[in-house]
């Protein structure tokens, strides 16, 4: 391909992209449109003011709050640390709820694509990002737990009986009302990771001590966990703890 085929093809996505970009004034505001898309097929829209020779170009608080819709809670701290890490890296900040950057008239555009990377990693950092997910639900289960002041030991590994290391996520020891309570975080509930856990407490069960307890929390804030999945675990004496049930479980945990 010859550096004038390539130069047209720029070309071309050039025209495309300021053909698909819209602006409107509201109020002295530009909203700009742009041709890019959140997770809902929307298109990602930025709000640029002018106070003196400054630009300030914000999302209007609308990248945050779809996440606390969609039931992420981004106010601990190692969420704030993820979410600090990804706006620093393209230059901009959080000022309230919103996502912000200055501009002057020559570095707009710049600008402009910084804070619309920035919405669409965000969005991307705590959506899609399964392993970063399962890892803020296992940060949720212990904050429900040292809330509550229940004693627990974190990320904790027994020798099954086959020999293998298994890991569970907390485990609350033995009290004079209690035996051990082995907990597993579940934050998707389906037949394969359930499948694992019936495994990982069937290879344990034996080589604890004998009343020990397993608990698998399901996170049921996005999905309803099928009666299924939670029949199967008490079938192999796992008791299901569903998220949004948790507060009736605090006594039983806590002594």
């Amino acid at each position: 391909m010859s550096f004038n085929e390539c130069q047209d093809l720029v070309n071309t996505y050039m025209e495309w992209f300021k053909q698909k970009i819209s602006v409107k004034d509201i109020e002295g505001v530009c909203e700009i449109t742009t041709p890019f898309l959140d997770r809902h097929n929307d298109h990602i829209q930025i709000y640029v003011k002018r106070t003196g020779d400054t630009l300030i170009l914000t999302d209007d608080g609308y990248t945050i709050r779809d996440l606390e819709l969609s039931g992420f809670d981004i106010g601990t701290e190692k969420r704030m640390r993820l979410l600090q890490s990804i706006l620093n890296g393209f230059g901009v900040r959080l000022q309230d709820e919103e996502i912000i950057v200055e501009a002057r008239t020559e570095n707009f555009p710049k600008k402009k694509h910084n804070i619309i990377q920035a919405m669409l990693a965000v969005n991307d950092l705590f959506v899609m990002a399964k392993p970063i997910v399962a890892s803020i639900f296992k940060e949720d289960v212990e904050n429900y737990l040292r809330s509550h002041q229940i004693r627990f030991t974190p990320s904790v590994k027994f020798t099954g009986k086959s020999g293998f290391d298994q890991s569970f996520d907390f485990v609350i020891p033995e009290s004079q009302k209690r035996p051990e309570r082995v907990i597993k975080a579940i934050n998707r509930p389906v037949r394969q990771s359930i499948s694992i856990l019936i495994f990982l407490w069937t290879d344990t069960k034996d080589v604890r001590p004998v009343e020990s307890t397993a608990y698998g929390v399901l996170n049921d804030s996005e999905q309803t966990v099928s009666p299924d999945i939670e029949s199967a675990l008490q079938q192999y004496g796992i008791k299901p703890l569903p998220w949004s049930k948790r507060e009736k479980y605090v006594e039983e945990l806590v002594e």
